[in-house]
């Protein structure tokens, strides 16, 4: 298995960190709040590390979980330490009143992040069309995912299948503002009976 690099310590980071780890990979996580980091990697345990924020991540594969509206500061952030790495975006771009996307055609989070991104580094959206909750259970799960450079994808779906998942490729980068909506969709179905135990699926 790898390094992966998480940047954020929340409730996603946790969920996808925790899986992670289960199934054989090393976890560094990464936050502006050292201590929270160092925390969620010893929640984490089975050998997770706290890393520097800012700092060159050690996974070659960097998960950026945090919220949206802080995500392309992050990167830009982080610069040239990113360069060569495969970012996932696992952002959901909700307005604050719950509304619709606060982005647009064209222009979604990973979109953002890859205009920001330093030469060489890919990015990837994925994991936001998951509930963390239902990310912790460990169970089969379809995982969307899109992205420009093939490579970069081959290499996010070989991790997604080795958490258990099977990796459905929606496309390219301009697929990404698409699963975003994917994303307001589930939490609409999830507020209206669904529960926030489901998960989409392909068949």
């Amino acid at each position: 298995m790898t390094t992966i690099s998480i940047i954020g310590a929340g409730n996603m980071a946790a969920a996808i960190g925790t899986r992670a780890a289960k199934h054989g990979h090393t976890v560094e996580l990464m936050s502006r709040d050292a201590g929270k980091a160092r925390a969620l990697a010893e929640q984490i345990g089975n050998g997770a590390t706290a890393g520097t924020f800012g700092a060159r991540p050690a996974g070659d594969i960097v998960i950026v979980a945090v919220r949206h509206a802080a995500a392309v500061d992050v990167v830009t952030h982080y610069g040239d330490a990113l360069t060569g790495t495969i970012l996932v975006d696992i952002t959901n771009p909700f307005k604050t009143d719950a509304s619709g996307l606060a982005t647009s055609q064209g222009n979604s989070v990973a979109q953002q992040i890859a205009a920001v991104a330093p030469e060489g580094a890919h990015v990837v959206k994925a994991f936001n069309t998951i509930f963390g909750g239902v990310i912790a259970e460990d169970g089969p799960l379809d995982a969307f995912f899109a992205g420009e450079d093939a490579d970069a994808k081959a290499r996010v779906a070989a991790f997604l299948e080795s958490l258990g998942m099977r990796p459905r490729d929606a496309g390219g980068l301009e697929l990404t503002h698409a699963l975003e909506w994917a994303g307001f969709l589930l939490v609409g179905l999830a507020d209206n009976g669904a529960g926030f135990d489901a998960a989409l699926a392909l068949s």
